[in-house]
């Protein structure tokens, strides 16, 4: 043996020898003398864990950003010290944060600043705040936003340019209907894309137009691509400024994440400036348009790529339109709309570009959502997603479907076969209720928003709102799911009653169904050790009381990975 290495050798055994003996002299410290004190305690709670190893607990603690107990308030207690902050819930209810499915998060904070027309009750009404914006309107701005819903109306019928013209005579003016499958431009923003009776209607679109062929100013899904075209687009700073609005707002509802469909990337650019100066409130995770399939495959980034605040490797992508707009693609046609079965949208012309476009997706592992409301729009995209399987053997997907609105009877079985998630928003049920047996009849009306369908074919559902196309508070759309009470009060029952939810089903759909749709339910989606600490407390129990009061309860308090970002409290001083 080397003289050298012999030495060295002994000082090692030496070193041993002497931290064993330490070890053995020194008194044992108690685990709780060991262990860090937590940054935050709330006790005296009612929480509902959506944990099913531990369902209920009275308190949980939080070190750093991640929950480190959850139990009794005497378990918990062992994690208090002299610097934790303690919050006393009063018996109150706890839940894991809202993970929002499926949002349009910068034009959803821009709505909140937008005019807004959805409960305009008439034309005239519609017509007099569109006039009255135009008067506050600054010169070269246009008029956006709105979201109108012409079923209020009686008659029902579509607005035109007529409506606003005479009031609008040089403010350009393009209001979305409010499930931003179609809008109305005044004649100005006609003017300004260059629309006329020689128009012609883009692959995936219609240009809507009176008897003599001129344009009504109404325009359905790919045509409105027309005037987006001359619309000035966001600058940074404003589109910053709508994103701080639409967190702040996020935060007061609950909602602790969001999976934002079609982002342009100069939001996303947003979010990650955001993530860099500590300021991003919700945790985000982005889904792009499949347009830009080669170039998010090109990264070799995969599904969920990123950190905590800030993930992409998910694309949306479009079957069809609406049911509102006449433009979700069906087997059979719309009542009293003659031949129309709705629109295959622009990316499905023709079918095997979406094909051709999944197939680079999934062998790059990025994660599949699409827009389908339309039964035979649903079944086309079911069909691709079986191809895309077939092509390259099982795994671990998440194929989602977002909306999932109008199915096939023959489609449930093959939802759950494919393993595809249903991405669905439950306001838009007791939303459409108001008139969709008018549209499509009673029987195809008895599966839609089918929930309750779903979940006994072992689907898995993932909620989300939509923002801005519904509200973005969570306990609208728990309220919708459990009740399915439409929004004119003419099914206090509930509308196809059967489809009902229980308000657990809710509360696990809107947190770990959602976390699971976007690859995270390992670290959140429920109360958990190890898991981040997102969570709310509400001011009331929605288990207990009646189902018609959840959409009165208000959000207390929201806390992001430990932190508090929204207090009732201090917003009421404010």
């Amino acid at each position: 043996m080397n003289y050298r290495n012999g030495q060295s050798s002994l000082f090692v055994v030496l070193v041993c020898s002497f931290v064993l003996l330490y070890s053995l002299l020194l008194p044992q410290r108690s685990q709780a003398q060991s262990r860090p004190a937590a940054d935050l305690i709330i006790s005296n709670a009612k929480i509902w864990t959506v944990d099913k190893s531990s369902p209920t607990a009275q308190a949980v603690a939080v070190l750093g950003d991640r929950i480190v107990a959850v139990g009794s308030t005497t378990e918990v207690d062992g994690w208090r010290g002299p610097r934790t902050q303690v919050i006393d819930a009063a018996g109150k209810l706890v839940l894991p944060g809202f993970n929002d499915a499926h949002v349009h998060f910068v034009s959803g904070g821009m709505q909140l600043d937008n005019i807004q027309l959805n409960d305009a009750s008439s034309p005239e009404e519609f017509a007099r705040r569109v006039g009255e914006r135009a008067k506050a309107t600054p010169k070269g701005e246009w008029i956006v936003g709105g979201n109108w819903d012409e079923t209020k109306w009686n008659p029902p019928n579509m607005p035109t340019k007529e409506l606003i013209d005479a009031l609008t005579p040089d403010t350009p003016v393009f209001v979305s209907r409010y499930d931003g499958h179609m809008g109305l431009a005044n004649s100005v923003a006609l003017r300004l894309a260059g629309i006329t009776a020689q128009t012609p209607d883009p692959p995936g679109g219609t240009i809507v137009r009176d008897a003599q062929g001129n344009p009504t100013g109404a325009l359905k899904d790919a045509a409105t691509v027309y005037i987006d075209k001359v619309i000035p687009p966001l600058t940074h700073d404003q589109r910053l400024k709508i994103v701080k609005r639409a967190l702040a707002y996020a935060a007061s509802v609950g909602v602790t994440s969001v999976q934002h469909m079609i982002p342009s990337l100069n939001d996303i650019a947003v979010y990650s400036e955001l993530l860099r100066r500590g300021e991003l409130t919700a945790r985000i995770y982005a889904a792009p348009s499949i347009r830009y399939v080669d170039d998010l495959a090109k990264l070799g980034i995969g599904h969920a790529f990123g950190g905590p605040y800030l993930r992409i490797g998910a694309l949306k992508a479009f079957a069809d339109g609406s049911l509102g707009s006449g433009t979700a693609y069906f087997y059979e046609p719309f009542l009293n709309q003659g031949n129309n079965r709705g629109l295959l949208s622009d990316e499905m012309h023709p079918i095997s570009l979406m094909r051709d476009r999944y197939m680079i997706a999934d062998a790059a592992g990025l994660q599949l959502c699409t827009h389908a409301i339309g039964d035979e729009g649903i079944s086309t995209i079911l069909d691709l997603y079986a191809e895309v399987i077939k092509a390259h053997g099982e795994a671990d997907r998440r194929l989602r479907i977002e909306h999932a609105q109008h199915m096939a009877a023959k489609d449930f079985e093959r939802f759950a076969q494919l393993h595809v998630i249903a991405s669905v928003q439950p306001y838009h049920a007791i939303d459409d209720g108001r008139f969709a047996e008018s549209h499509i009849g009673h029987d195809r009306a008895s599966r839609t928003y089918a929930f309750r369908t779903f979940l006994d074919h072992g689907v898995r559902l993932a909620f989300g709102t939509d923002w801005e196309v519904a509200p973005l508070d969570p306990l609208l759309t728990v309220y919708a799911a459990v009740t399915r009470a439409t929004l004119d009060g003419k099914n206090p029952g509930g509308w196809f009653p059967e489809q009902k939810l229980t308000v657990a089903e809710a509360v696990e759909a809107y947190t770990m169904g959602s976390a699971y749709a976007e690859f995270q339910e390992n670290d959140k989606g429920s109360i958990t050790p190890g898991k981040l600490a997102d969570m709310v407390l509400l001011s009331e129990d929605i288990f207990s009381i009646p189902p018609e009061k959840i959409r009165d309860v208000r959000v207390l308090k929201t806390f992001v990975g430990g932190k508090l970002v929204f207090d009732s409290a201090a917003a009421r001083h404010h």
